[in-house]
């Protein structure tokens, strides 16, 4: 779209939120409009605002390139939380940039190399971290990015490229008794969220909710419902498995709110019918498994409406998850021990194999105040062994998140950049070890794992998927609410779940966390067994030369065995292994 004044051009993917308010300002400023779309008025604020006032008015999801006829510059700038992505680089010295790689191939010159230092990275996390990608010389832009681009810094590579920060997220959280009570946090989150709700069911196409029943689903259905004249239709996906089967306290929270439910049962079967898609629709490699069920809720969802909203970054920014609880139980025990003794602790705690420890976890839930009360208890303590053992913050983050704790070890020829953006901002703050957590988790995690897998997802199958809870309002407002609103004796997401037991029953939500997690070891020993073996014969991954094969077949066994599992790590080897068959490259 060109600016009325004909100097801008604009590309532009996503939704701005508050387009009407900006409208109606940029109006008061003289500006005239041709149309009601959101992209006018972007393009617009772009052109009469100076280029940071006007990013830090935008609230939405975006990513887009602004070119400038008069100065001849590119503008390329991706919203604060990373919901869409935007990739540039270089191809034989010429600049490029799309929102997916694949654009690329347009590129006759494209050599398609690959970072082995980001694959590394990918089998460390499950996904490639900003500002990396699978290519060399083709990056991802961070969040809250922008970056102005003219002929010298296209010629002079990514060495000349200044990346600069427009939003920055400040995790200094107010004092409970200095500022404002419990009920008064309560009720201005609540106020918040009602805000943003409401801004993001704005739409001229039928709009709905996935719901999964868990508390960040259901407290943005029931506000979603509560903002409704009529009920809203909410969508969920079950397992045969009971074990990872969340359907029913789904359909019990969409009957209490009165909403029009839908739901469907996933097989293996159904997951290996997506799976030969899984290359395409993720672009590069991409291991969280739970990308299976989101693209089949996605489709269930697109049957009947278009936009739908999501509980995501209720976890990230409210202390959700169990490595949250579990990680400050352990940071305060490493605190009062001797190094020696963590240490000698963290090695005795791996002298049982993970399933021995399974074994055992109905006996030990008690005494861990039911944090550890879920089936893979024996992953969990080796993980919370590794913390034990940790020197910095760094190591111990790294022991609780990844995936291949030595994967450098596994990518042949590989090296791991530690000092990652996000990890020095986390590392050389004052923040205590949860905060330092939740803002990894926030920049990191949330960016390259959840919103991928879900803007991916989604928008393969044409639904807009819109999280009210990543507004930068709500971030900021999770970001100065004190921890131990969000973290409770051991309880996380204290505050939302005391606005949504406003809405929900109490007793129709407290449970232990699933997550939106698939019975893939299961699977793997299943309907995907000869699917997953054809992928990962010694002999092609020798051929091939890119992982360490012994590594890849002892795990491969182990697994079928029912010695150890695996799971994880053998999702990873196949997300890249069929990726690399996609592409051509294998």
């Amino acid at each position: 779209m060109h600016s009325l004044c004909g100097r801008f051009v604009i590309t532009y993917n996503g939704e701005l939120y508050n387009y009407r308010a900006l409208r109606e300002a940029l109006k008061k400023e003289g500006v005239r409009f041709r149309d009601n779309s959101d992209t006018e008025v972007l393009l617009a604020a772009l052109s009469v605002w100076p280029l940071e006032k006007a990013l830090q008015e935008f609230v939405g999801m975006y990513a887009l390139a602004v070119w400038d006829k008069q100065t001849q510059r590119l503008i390329l700038a991706r919203d604060r939380m990373g919901e869409k992505p935007l990739y540039y680089g270089w191809i034989n010295q010429v600049f490029v940039f799309a929102s997916e790689l694949k654009a690329f191939k347009s590129v006759p010159e494209w050599k398609r190399e690959l970072n082995l230092d980001a694959l590394a990275l990918f089998f460390r996390y499950n996904y490639v971290p900003d500002p990396h990608s699978i290519f060399r010389d083709i990056f991802k832009l961070p969040t809250a990015s922008y970056v102005v681009i003219d002929k010298a810094v296209a010629m002079g590579g990514v060495d000349r490229v200044g990346l600069r920060k427009y939003w920055h997220l400040d995790m200094r959280p107010e004092s409970v008794s200095h500022q404002k009570t419990p009920d008064e946090w309560k009720k201005d989150l609540r106020h918040t969220l009602q805000q943003t709700v409401s801004d993001k069911l704005i739409a001229d196409v039928p709009i709905g909710s996935l719901l999964s029943g868990g508390v960040d689903s259901s407290l943005i259905t029931a506000l979603s419902q509560e903002a409704s004249l009529t009920p809203i239709d909410t969508f969920s996906i079950g397992f045969h498995d009971r074990n990872h089967d969340e359907t029913r306290f789904a359909r019990a929270v969409a009957k209490h709110l009165g909403t029009a439910h839908h739901e469907m049962f996933v097989s293996g079967r159904d997951a290996l019918s997506v799976v030969p898609e899984l290359p395409s629709i993720y672009d590069e490699p991409f291991a969280d498994s739970s990308q299976i069920p989101t693209i089949l809720v996605s489709r269930l969802a697109r049957r009947s409406i278009k936009v739908a909203l999501s509980g995501d970054g209720g976890d990230e920014l409210f202390a959700g998850y169990n490595r949250h609880a579990w990680g400050q139980r352990l940071f305060r025990l490493r605190s009062i021990l001797p190094t020696s003794v963590g240490e000698k602790l963290g090695a005795l705690c791996r002298t049982l194999r993970p399933e021995t420890w399974n074994r055992l976890g109905s006996r030990l839930s008690p005494l861990m105040g039911g944090v550890f009360s879920n089936s893979m208890i024996g992953d969990k303590i080796y993980k919370a062994s590794l913390l034990l053992e940790a020197k910095t913050f760094e190591d111990a983050y790294l022991a609780l998140v990844s995936s291949w704790q030595d994967s450098e070890d596994l990518v042949r020829g590989a090296t791991t950049k530690r000092e990652e953006g996000v990890f020095r901002d986390a590392q050389e703050s004052d923040l205590g070890k949860i905060e330092k957590m939740l803002l990894r988790d926030t920049l990191g995690y949330l960016p390259g794992d959840i919103l991928t897998k879900v803007d991916r997802a989604s928008m393969s199958t044409g639904l807009e998927v819109r999280a009210p809870f990543l507004d930068h309002r709500v971030v900021e407002f999770a970001a100065s609410c004190p921890l131990e609103l969000k973290l409770k004796q051991g309880t996380g997401k204290w505050i939302l779940r005391q606005v949504l037991y406003d809405y929900v029953p109490q007793t129709m939500i407290d449970r232990p966390k699933m997550g939106f997690a698939v019975p893939l070891g299961t699977w793997l020993r299943g309907p995907l067994k000869d699917w997953a073996s054809d992928l990962m014969t010694s002999d092609l991954l020798k051929k091939q030369g890119w992982l360490d094969e012994a590594l890849v077949t002892q795990k491969w066994e182990e697994h079928q065995k029912g010695i150890r599992n695996w799971e994880n790590q053998l999702w990873g080897v196949l997300m890249f292994q069929s990726w690399l068959h996609a592409e051509g490259l294998a």
